[in-house]
């Protein structure tokens, strides 16, 4: 039943309901018909911009659900992205494994680095363990570099790509099967947050003493974040491999993982909506300079394409300290107001 005065819950099974009301399932289906649509009408280069926001709003929700729900900060998470890449790539190109086979053995063999990795965090808290995660990044893409036998080393891993039927994949069947894949992870985060096991991070993240008191094993779950936010990781570095086809440590780098973390600060850390509108904003910003950035070339010629480089590192950061001043709360919490102001109108409060 409509009610002009907002929705209003009479159970705590309506609280939590991912789906409130039937606007919102009608919506959600305008938004999946979209996307499986879009295909039809969108140019290659649109399709492969899609694909790579799909394997990073995979990857940034696991970054989410240890950072924003559990409070662990985190830098590795592009390393672990490495280790579900490289162990997806040497299973499908040294043991011939199909990407079926080999993503969840990447994603679990990701998860238990990520809990070896998390092990410090009972000891270790804000700028310390951050610093402990940077270690992770490095020592991963040390192993990497240094077992070339393997990993082929610093001139990189040549992937199978999947294959469907013995079809090769086309631009458009890698944007299908990411968002399959984005579509299932996200709504197993979703769920995530609701379960008992997510308001034991949120626990953990308000503080974490109380939280023991209270009968929470803080770092039992400390370290199931870090697994779990290591298995998304893992998930999204076997995508991204079949993606590319050939993966090197170069296509890892640090600043991706700050950029992670810049994504959850504009959309809203311990949100699962907000984790989209960080990685849409963000990755859409990048895609705007890269077009921009010949037209800056041409008016600064003696820059050439060092223009673009600086106005998107510039960019990105001035984006971020105005978020950090104005909208701490994210995206996420601005587009709540923004619901809230409809459900409410006309009155003001």
């Amino acid at each position: 039943m409509w009610r002009p005065g907002g929705t209003f819950d009479t159970s705590y099974r309506e609280t939590l309901a991912i789906f409130r009301t039937r606007f919102h399932k009608f919506m959600l289906l305008l938004l999946f018909i979209l996307l499986l649509t879009t295909p039809l009408y969108a140019s290659q280069y649109f399709l492969s911009v899609l694909s790579v926001a799909f394997i990073i709003i995979i990857a940034v929700h696991g970054l989410n659900i240890l950072t924003g729900y559990t409070g662990q900060i985190s830098l590795g998470q592009v390393g672990f992205m490495a280790v579900g890449a490289y162990v997806s790539g040497i299973l499908g190109a040294r043991f011939g494994l199909p990407f079926w086979a080999s993503l969840p053995c990447a994603a679990f063999s990701t998860g238990v680095v990520g809990l070896i990795f998390g092990l410090p965090s009972l000891r270790l808290k804000g700028f310390y363990l951050a610093m402990a995660t940077l270690a992770a990044h490095f020592i991963i893409l040390w192993i990497i570099i240094h077992a070339p036998e393997f990993s082929g080393g610093v001139d990189g891993l040549i992937i199978p790509r999947l294959q469907i039927a013995g079809l090769g994949m086309t631009e458009r069947s890698l944007y299908y099967v990411n968002l399959i894949f984005v579509a299932g992870m996200t709504y197993f985060a979703r769920n995530l947050a609701r379960t008992r096991l997510g308001r034991s991070f949120v626990a953990i993240r308000d503080n974490d003493l109380a939280a023991e008191v209270m009968g929470i094993d803080v770092f039992r779950y400390k370290l199931t974040a870090f697994f779990i936010s290591a298995v998304f990781a893992g998930v999204a570095g076997s995508l991204w491999a079949n993606y590319l086809g050939l993966i090197t440590p170069e296509q890892f780098p640090l600043m991706d993982a700050i950029w992670f973390l810049g994504m959850i600060i504009v959309g809203g850390m311990g949100s699962v909506l907000g984790t989209i509108f960080g990685v849409v904003l963000l990755k859409g910003l990048s895609e705007v300079v890269i077009l921009l950035g010949p037209m800056l070339g041409s008016i600064a010629p003696a820059l050439g394409g060092r223009v673009a480089a600086a106005m998107a590192q510039i960019f990105f950061g001035v984006v971020i300290i105005v978020f950090l001043i104005f909208e701490p709360r994210g995206l996420a919490h601005r587009w709540g107001l923004l619901k809230t102001s409809f459900r409410m109108w006309p009155f003001s409060y």
